[in-house]
């Protein structure tokens, strides 16, 4: 799923979230690409499939000035990537759920292990050929290094692309301290690095470990290269990453479960006889549906259409309660009306939103804005497949 997020800067940057299409999810994680890298590097695409093939959403992003994020690359530097780690973090917490595992490959991977420490919610980070700091990058513009120094700024070429570097990103990586970083570390760290690594060394993940406390696990990716490029080796860190993060993630966590779960059989109709009324079962409950009396129904419960709107209507106020409970708003009742017609063959629904308690018009807009990201708003806005399935009983 294509989605954007605000930065710090006000800028947006470009994302996927990518979740499991037939699993509760049990938790959410982020991931930091490659030093001038992006979202959609295979080996990130193959990483993320493995993820969800295990019930793990994951929201993989562009840095600023990268891939199709807003800004200049020029301008940012390894604490404006903590930032929009940060910022990426707060998106998952506003919108679906605060992500409990950080995975960052290369820089990125340094980048996760200094963002950890400031998003709580963090309970694991993995890293993927993670140099021990990020004053490592530093060797792939080490001819223009007097340039940039004397004259603020360089053109330099990384993996056959042309990147202006400018003094202020060697002042940045030059201030960071990994050993003070990781020593502080207070979450499960897992480290995947190839012994064939020729961009970042093996010995940088021996650093990582040694300075970093228990609980730590080291994965060796044999034969691998830098960039994961053969499918078989990104698939396979995503398994063990999946499988290693597993005992770390909440499936059931008391924020946002309305978002995060989906029941694998969630919903069974039966309905005997000739007419319309129809038993409907769900995990926990059972209600009736019905047509009304004008159609030849019983009118003994909603109809499907009320039911559909109702499933938007509740949604949208579940989740603008726990937006609402999370900021702390003094909201004493949400009220949805809702309509459907038919228009030139399109199907119209008319959605009416009123809250009442003590809020400006800045948050009064922002309720609005969030309300449009209920997951059913979301499943109604995107393409929607109804398959055939054959269900054996057990």
């Amino acid at each position: 799923m294509k989605i954007s997020f605000t930065n710090k800067e006000g800028l947006n940057l470009s994302a996927f979230l990518d979740l499991p299409k037939s699993r509760a999810i049990k938790g959410y994680a982020l991931f930091a690409h490659c030093f001038t890298c992006s979202k959609s590097l295979s080996a990130v695409r193959q990483i993320s499939k493995a993820l969800t093939e295990e019930g793990i959403g994951l929201l993989r992003f562009d840095f600023t000035g990268l891939g199709h994020s807003e800004g200049d690359f020029a301008d940012s530097n390894f604490s404006s990537n903590i930032d929009d780690l940060l910022s990426a973090a707060a998106f998952l917490q506003d919108h679906y759920r605060a992500p409990a595992l950080l995975i960052g490959h290369s820089l990125g991977g340094a980048a996760v292990i200094f963002a950890a420490q400031q998003i709580s919610s963090v309970r694991a980070v993995a890293t993927i050929g993670a140099p021990f700091g990020p004053g490592h990058v530093q060797h792939l513009f080490d001819h223009k290094i007097d340039e940039i120094q004397t004259s603020g700024a360089a053109e330099v070429n990384i993996g056959g692309r042309p990147f202006l570097v400018k003094r202020q990103f060697l002042e940045d990586i030059a201030q960071a301290n990994p050993n003070k970083i990781l020593n502080a570390l207070e979450v499960a760290l897992l480290i995947l690095h190839a012994p064939q690594d020729r961009i970042v060394s093996i010995d940088n993940a021996s650093k990582i470990y040694l300075a970093a406390p228990h609980p730590k696990s080291f994965i060796s990716l044999d034969g691998a290269d830098h960039l994961l490029s053969d499918k078989r080796d990104s698939s396979y860190a995503g398994q063990v990453i999946a499988t290693w993060a597993s005992r770390y993630l909440d499936p059931n966590p008391s924020d946002n479960s309305v978002n995060a779960v989906i029941n694998e059989i969630p919903v069974s109709v039966i309905l005997n006889g000739e007419g319309f009324t129809a038993d409907v079962y769900t995990p926990d409950h059972h209600f009736i549906s019905d047509e009304p009396i004008s159609l030849g129904g019983k009118n003994l419960g909603p109809g499907p259409f009320d039911l559909l709107l109702s499933s938007l209507g509740s949604c949208t106020a579940m989740t603008l309660r726990m937006y609402i409970n999370r900021k702390k708003w003094s909201v004493t009742e949400i009220k949805i009306y809702l309509r459907s017609e038919r228009v030139n063959g399109s199907f119209h629904i008319h959605r009416a939103i009123e809250i009442e308690g003590a809020l400006d018009e800045i948050q009064k807009a922002r309720l609005l804005e969030i309300a449009d990201k209920c997951p059913v708003h979301k499943v109604l806005h995107s393409d929607i497949e109804v398959l055939h399935w054959e269900r054996r009983n057990s």
